[in-house]
Protein backbone atom coordinates (compact mmCIF):
# COMPACT_ATOMS: atom_id res chain seq x y z
CA UNK A 1 0.00 0.00 0.00
CA UNK A 2 1.20 3.55 -0.93
CA UNK A 3 0.47 6.35 1.38
CA UNK A 4 1.18 10.19 1.51
CA UNK A 5 1.68 12.23 4.53
CA UNK A 6 1.56 16.57 4.08
CA UNK A 7 1.45 19.36 6.74
CA UNK A 8 -0.34 22.24 6.19
CA UNK A 9 -0.99 25.92 7.56
CA UNK A 10 1.41 27.57 9.87
CA UNK A 11 3.92 25.38 11.68
CA UNK A 12 4.21 23.77 14.65
CA UNK A 13 6.84 22.20 16.90
CA UNK A 14 5.91 18.66 16.65
CA UNK A 15 5.57 18.05 12.98
CA UNK A 16 8.32 16.06 12.09
CA UNK A 17 7.73 13.92 15.01
CA UNK A 18 4.15 12.89 13.69
CA UNK A 19 6.24 12.10 10.31
CA UNK A 20 8.27 9.81 11.50
CA UNK A 21 5.94 8.10 13.56
CA UNK A 22 3.69 7.54 10.86
CA UNK A 23 7.04 6.68 8.78
CA UNK A 24 8.72 4.19 10.91
CA UNK A 25 5.21 2.30 11.95
CA UNK A 26 4.04 2.45 8.19
CA UNK A 27 7.12 0.55 6.80
CA UNK A 28 8.27 -1.27 9.67
CA UNK A 29 4.78 -3.17 10.82
CA UNK A 30 2.91 -1.91 7.72
CA UNK A 31 5.14 -2.82 5.30
CA UNK A 32 3.56 0.19 3.07
CA UNK A 33 5.52 2.87 1.14
CA UNK A 34 5.41 6.16 2.17
CA UNK A 35 5.21 9.78 0.77
CA UNK A 36 5.64 13.46 1.22
CA UNK A 37 3.43 16.11 -0.43
CA UNK A 38 5.54 19.09 -0.41
CA UNK A 39 4.24 22.72 0.98
CA UNK A 40 0.60 21.20 2.24
CA UNK A 41 -1.76 20.41 -0.21
CA UNK A 42 0.23 22.42 -2.61
CA UNK A 43 1.75 19.45 -3.52
CA UNK A 44 -0.92 17.09 -3.80
CA UNK A 45 -2.13 19.78 -6.17
CA UNK A 46 1.09 19.87 -8.30
CA UNK A 47 2.02 16.24 -7.43
CA UNK A 48 4.89 17.21 -6.05
CA UNK A 49 6.32 14.89 -3.48
CA UNK A 50 9.05 12.49 -2.76
CA UNK A 51 9.79 8.85 -1.19
CA UNK A 52 9.76 8.92 2.74
CA UNK A 53 12.03 5.90 4.01
CA UNK A 54 13.75 4.81 7.59
CA UNK A 55 16.40 7.12 7.16
CA UNK A 56 14.81 10.03 5.82
CA UNK A 57 12.80 9.85 8.92
CA UNK A 58 15.77 9.37 11.27
CA UNK A 59 16.59 12.01 13.67
CA UNK A 60 13.92 14.45 13.29
CA UNK A 61 12.07 14.04 16.87
CA UNK A 62 13.77 17.13 18.09
CA UNK A 63 13.45 19.41 15.03
CA UNK A 64 11.18 22.32 14.56
CA UNK A 65 9.49 23.13 11.47
CA UNK A 66 8.30 20.41 9.21
CA UNK A 67 10.70 18.53 6.60
CA UNK A 68 7.74 18.38 4.09
CA UNK A 69 7.40 22.29 4.09
CA UNK A 70 3.69 23.70 4.48
CA UNK A 71 1.63 26.66 2.80
CA UNK A 72 -1.82 27.75 3.20
CA UNK A 73 -2.89 26.81 -0.07
CA UNK A 74 -6.44 25.96 -0.33
CA UNK A 75 -7.04 23.80 -3.81
CA UNK A 76 -10.41 24.48 -3.79
CA UNK A 77 -9.31 28.45 -4.42
CA UNK A 78 -6.87 26.87 -7.54
CA UNK A 79 -8.65 25.98 -10.96
CA UNK A 80 -9.42 22.38 -10.84
CA UNK A 81 -7.62 22.15 -7.72
CA UNK A 82 -9.69 19.37 -5.98
CA UNK A 83 -9.91 17.09 -9.26
CA UNK A 84 -5.87 17.71 -9.59
CA UNK A 85 -5.63 16.22 -6.63
CA UNK A 86 -7.43 13.13 -7.02
CA UNK A 87 -6.07 12.78 -10.73
CA UNK A 88 -2.22 12.99 -9.12
CA UNK A 89 -3.29 10.28 -6.26
CA UNK A 90 -4.69 7.82 -8.52
CA UNK A 91 -1.86 8.05 -11.31
CA UNK A 92 0.53 8.14 -8.97
CA UNK A 93 -0.88 4.76 -6.68
CA UNK A 94 -1.46 7.01 -3.51
CA UNK A 95 -4.19 4.47 -1.59
CA UNK A 96 -4.58 7.17 1.20
CA UNK A 97 -3.03 10.30 2.76
CA UNK A 98 -2.18 11.45 6.44
CA UNK A 99 -2.93 14.93 6.86
CA UNK A 100 -1.60 17.40 9.31
CA UNK A 101 -3.04 20.72 9.98
CA UNK A 102 -5.15 23.08 11.71
CA UNK A 103 -9.22 23.84 11.06
CA UNK A 104 -8.46 25.18 8.03
CA UNK A 105 -6.49 21.90 6.45
CA UNK A 106 -8.35 19.31 7.26
CA UNK A 107 -11.38 21.39 6.68
CA UNK A 108 -10.15 20.87 2.97
CA UNK A 109 -9.08 17.28 3.84
CA UNK A 110 -12.92 16.77 5.19
CA UNK A 111 -14.37 17.95 1.38
CA UNK A 112 -11.64 15.68 -0.34
CA UNK A 113 -12.66 13.12 1.50
CA UNK A 114 -15.83 13.05 0.41
CA UNK A 115 -14.76 13.50 -3.02
CA UNK A 116 -13.40 9.83 -2.92
CA UNK A 117 -9.58 10.68 -1.31
CA UNK A 118 -9.26 8.34 2.19
CA UNK A 119 -8.21 10.25 4.29
CA UNK A 120 -6.99 10.50 8.55
CA UNK A 121 -6.62 14.04 10.16
CA UNK A 122 -3.90 15.13 12.63
CA UNK A 123 -5.00 18.13 14.96
CA UNK A 124 -2.29 20.95 14.49
CA UNK A 125 -1.85 24.13 15.73
CA UNK A 126 -0.33 26.16 18.30
CA UNK A 127 -3.46 28.06 19.02
CA UNK A 128 -4.82 25.02 20.95
CA UNK A 129 -8.46 25.72 19.03
CA UNK A 130 -9.45 22.51 17.27
CA UNK A 131 -12.32 21.53 18.36
CA UNK A 132 -12.56 17.25 19.74
CA UNK A 133 -9.25 17.14 21.31
CA UNK A 134 -7.80 18.57 24.66
CA UNK A 135 -4.95 19.42 23.23
CA UNK A 136 -3.04 19.88 20.06
CA UNK A 137 0.69 19.51 19.82
CA UNK A 138 2.77 22.84 19.43
CA UNK A 139 0.96 24.41 21.58
CA UNK A 140 2.54 23.56 25.33
CA UNK A 141 6.06 24.13 23.37
CA UNK A 142 4.81 27.87 22.40
CA UNK A 143 3.69 28.61 25.87
CA UNK A 144 6.79 27.96 27.13
CA UNK A 145 8.80 30.13 24.99
CA UNK A 146 5.79 32.82 25.93
CA UNK A 147 6.73 31.88 29.59
CA UNK A 148 10.62 32.28 29.37
CA UNK A 149 9.53 35.57 27.33
CA UNK A 150 8.00 37.18 30.45
CA UNK A 151 10.33 35.94 32.70
CA UNK A 152 13.27 37.96 30.73
CA UNK A 153 10.46 40.71 30.44
CA UNK A 154 10.17 40.98 34.52
CA UNK A 155 13.36 41.95 35.01
CA UNK A 156 13.95 44.52 32.53
CA UNK A 157 10.37 46.05 33.10
CA UNK A 158 11.39 46.08 37.16
CA UNK A 159 14.34 48.16 36.06
CA UNK A 160 12.87 50.47 34.28
CA UNK A 161 9.91 50.88 36.23
CA UNK A 162 7.78 49.82 32.77
CA UNK A 163 4.54 48.53 31.64
CA UNK A 164 6.03 46.26 29.28
CA UNK A 165 3.20 44.07 26.79
CA UNK A 166 3.86 40.94 25.09
CA UNK A 167 1.74 40.15 22.04
CA UNK A 168 1.23 36.61 21.43
CA UNK A 169 -0.31 34.64 18.76
CA UNK A 170 -4.02 33.47 18.67
CA UNK A 171 -6.21 34.74 16.41
CA UNK A 172 -9.70 34.01 17.71
CA UNK A 173 -8.82 32.12 20.75
CA UNK A 174 -6.49 33.38 23.94
CA UNK A 175 -5.46 29.46 24.95
CA UNK A 176 -1.78 30.63 24.93
CA UNK A 177 -2.08 34.30 26.35
CA UNK A 178 -3.89 32.65 29.30
CA UNK A 179 -1.66 29.95 29.87
CA UNK A 180 1.60 31.86 29.66
CA UNK A 181 0.02 34.58 31.69
CA UNK A 182 -0.94 32.67 34.40
CA UNK A 183 2.56 30.47 34.42
CA UNK A 184 4.21 34.39 34.31
CA UNK A 185 2.84 36.12 36.60
CA UNK A 186 1.17 38.28 34.64
CA UNK A 187 -0.98 41.59 35.38
CA UNK A 188 -3.12 41.61 32.60
CA UNK A 189 -4.24 39.45 30.25
CA UNK A 190 -6.01 39.88 27.33
CA UNK A 191 -7.82 37.54 25.29
CA UNK A 192 -10.08 37.18 21.90
CA UNK A 193 -13.34 35.60 24.14
CA UNK A 194 -13.28 38.65 26.22
CA UNK A 195 -13.29 42.05 24.93
CA UNK A 196 -11.23 44.66 26.82
CA UNK A 197 -11.35 47.62 28.46
CA UNK A 198 -8.19 50.04 28.49
CA UNK A 199 -9.44 52.01 31.19
CA UNK A 200 -9.81 48.89 33.12
CA UNK A 201 -5.88 47.80 32.38
CA UNK A 202 -5.14 51.27 33.59
CA UNK A 203 -6.79 50.98 36.52
CA UNK A 204 -4.49 47.45 36.96
CA UNK A 205 -1.36 49.39 36.54
CA UNK A 206 -2.72 52.02 38.97
CA UNK A 207 -3.48 49.71 41.90
CA UNK A 208 -0.21 48.37 41.39
CA UNK A 209 1.53 51.64 41.56
CA UNK A 210 -0.63 51.91 44.94
CA UNK A 211 1.00 49.36 46.44
CA UNK A 212 4.48 50.58 45.31
CA UNK A 213 5.10 48.16 42.42
CA UNK A 214 6.18 50.57 39.61
CA UNK A 215 6.34 47.93 36.63
CA UNK A 216 3.52 45.77 35.56
CA UNK A 217 3.53 42.58 32.69
CA UNK A 218 0.26 42.33 30.20
CA UNK A 219 -0.16 39.53 28.09
CA UNK A 220 -2.42 40.01 24.77
CA UNK A 221 -3.44 37.73 22.26
CA UNK A 222 -3.02 39.23 18.50
CA UNK A 223 -7.31 38.64 18.20
CA UNK A 224 -8.01 40.38 21.47
CA UNK A 225 -10.43 43.55 20.51
CA UNK A 226 -10.90 46.50 22.48
CA UNK A 227 -14.29 46.21 23.43
CA UNK A 228 -16.54 47.76 21.30
CA UNK A 229 -14.21 48.06 18.76
CA UNK A 230 -12.89 45.72 15.73
CA UNK A 231 -9.73 43.36 15.93
CA UNK A 232 -6.08 45.24 14.90
CA UNK A 233 -4.88 44.10 11.72
CA UNK A 234 -1.88 45.51 9.88
CA UNK A 235 -2.78 44.48 6.67
CA UNK A 236 -5.85 44.79 4.85
CA UNK A 237 -5.12 41.39 2.35
CA UNK A 238 -6.14 38.22 3.38
CA UNK A 239 -4.91 34.63 2.47
CA UNK A 240 -6.56 32.02 0.69
CA UNK A 241 -9.07 30.86 3.19
CA UNK A 242 -10.31 34.60 3.83
CA UNK A 243 -7.98 35.07 7.32
CA UNK A 244 -6.92 39.12 7.64
CA UNK A 245 -3.48 38.99 8.75
CA UNK A 246 -3.69 40.67 12.43
CA UNK A 247 -1.00 42.28 14.41
CA UNK A 248 -0.29 45.65 16.35
CA UNK A 249 -2.97 45.50 18.79
CA UNK A 250 0.11 45.87 21.05
CA UNK A 251 1.27 49.02 20.01
CA UNK A 252 -2.41 49.70 20.46
CA UNK A 253 -1.99 49.34 23.97
CA UNK A 254 1.10 51.05 24.44
CA UNK A 255 -0.40 54.08 22.48
CA UNK A 256 -3.61 53.98 24.65
CA UNK A 257 -2.09 53.50 28.38
CA UNK A 258 0.72 56.44 27.75
CA UNK A 259 -2.45 58.43 26.29
CA UNK A 260 -4.53 58.24 29.70
CA UNK A 261 -1.46 57.71 32.55
CA UNK A 262 1.10 60.44 31.39
CA UNK A 263 3.58 59.27 34.00
CA UNK A 264 3.60 55.68 32.69
CA UNK A 265 6.17 54.54 30.06
CA UNK A 266 4.83 51.16 27.78
CA UNK A 267 6.59 48.98 25.76
CA UNK A 268 5.85 46.29 23.64
CA UNK A 269 7.45 42.54 22.29
CA UNK A 270 5.57 40.51 19.77
CA UNK A 271 6.48 37.23 19.76
CA UNK A 272 5.61 36.15 16.43
CA UNK A 273 6.99 32.96 14.87
CA UNK A 274 9.26 32.79 17.78
CA UNK A 275 6.62 30.71 19.01
CA UNK A 276 6.25 28.58 16.37
CA UNK A 277 10.40 27.76 15.82
CA UNK A 278 12.44 25.56 17.51
CA UNK A 279 12.72 22.45 19.14
CA UNK A 280 9.41 21.06 20.34
CA UNK A 281 9.19 20.61 24.38
CA UNK A 282 8.97 17.29 25.67
CA UNK A 283 4.91 17.19 25.91
CA UNK A 284 4.39 18.01 22.05
CA UNK A 285 7.43 15.37 21.34
CA UNK A 286 5.49 12.66 23.00
CA UNK A 287 1.75 13.49 21.65
CA UNK A 288 3.14 13.99 18.28
CA UNK A 289 4.32 10.68 18.13
CA UNK A 290 1.32 9.28 19.64
CA UNK A 291 -0.69 10.89 16.83
CA UNK A 292 1.60 10.28 14.15
CA UNK A 293 1.16 5.78 15.45
CA UNK A 294 -2.52 6.57 16.00
CA UNK A 295 -3.04 8.22 12.28
CA UNK A 296 -1.42 5.10 10.71
CA UNK A 297 -3.12 3.02 12.30
CA UNK A 298 -6.76 4.08 11.41
CA UNK A 299 -5.07 4.19 7.98
CA UNK A 300 -4.48 0.06 8.22
CA UNK A 301 -7.92 -0.21 9.66
CA UNK A 302 -9.66 1.59 7.03
CA UNK A 303 -11.25 3.93 9.04
CA UNK A 304 -11.01 7.20 7.10
CA UNK A 305 -12.95 10.93 7.13
CA UNK A 306 -11.56 10.90 11.08
CA UNK A 307 -9.17 12.86 13.20
CA UNK A 308 -6.94 11.56 15.81
CA UNK A 309 -7.52 13.06 19.06
CA UNK A 310 -6.63 13.49 22.65
CA UNK A 311 -9.27 13.22 25.07
CA UNK A 312 -8.11 12.79 28.97
CA UNK A 313 -4.67 10.70 28.63
CA UNK A 314 -6.40 8.64 26.06
CA UNK A 315 -5.40 8.68 22.24
CA UNK A 316 -8.99 8.38 20.50
CA UNK A 317 -10.59 8.85 16.87
CA UNK A 318 -13.46 11.62 16.15
CA UNK A 319 -14.99 12.08 12.35
CA UNK A 320 -13.80 15.14 10.56
CA UNK A 321 -17.57 16.50 10.06
CA UNK A 322 -17.60 16.88 13.86
CA UNK A 323 -14.36 18.94 13.71
CA UNK A 324 -13.91 21.52 11.24
CA UNK A 325 -15.88 24.62 11.26
CA UNK A 326 -15.66 24.37 14.97
CA UNK A 327 -13.62 26.56 17.84
CA UNK A 328 -12.88 25.35 21.04
CA UNK A 329 -12.51 28.71 22.95
CA UNK A 330 -10.58 29.10 26.61
CA UNK A 331 -12.18 27.79 29.90
CA UNK A 332 -13.58 30.85 31.16
CA UNK A 333 -12.99 29.36 34.50
CA UNK A 334 -9.53 29.06 34.21
CA UNK A 335 -9.77 32.65 33.17
CA UNK A 336 -11.84 33.56 36.45
CA UNK A 337 -8.92 32.05 38.26
CA UNK A 338 -5.83 34.06 36.43
CA UNK A 339 -8.23 37.50 37.10
CA UNK A 340 -7.49 36.95 41.03
CA UNK A 341 -3.78 37.94 40.87
CA UNK A 342 -4.75 40.98 37.67
CA UNK A 343 -3.57 44.52 39.11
Amino acid sequence: MKIGILSGGGDAPGINAVIRAVVRKAIRTYKYEVFGFRNGWRGLVDGDFFPLDLKAASGMLPRGGSILGTSRTNPFKHKDGPQRILKNVKENGIEAVVVIGGDDTLGVAHKINELGLPLVGVPKTIDNDLAGTDYTFGFQTAVSIACEALDKLQTTAEAHSRVVILEVMGRYTGWIALWAGIAGGADAILIPERPFDVDEVCSYIRQRQARGVNFSLIVVAEGAKPRGGDRIVYSSGVDEFGHAKLGGVGFYLVKEIEKRCKDIEARVVVLGHIQRGGAPVAFDRVLATRYGIAAIDLVHEGKFGRMVALQGNKIVSVPLKDVVGKRKTVDLELYDIARVFFG
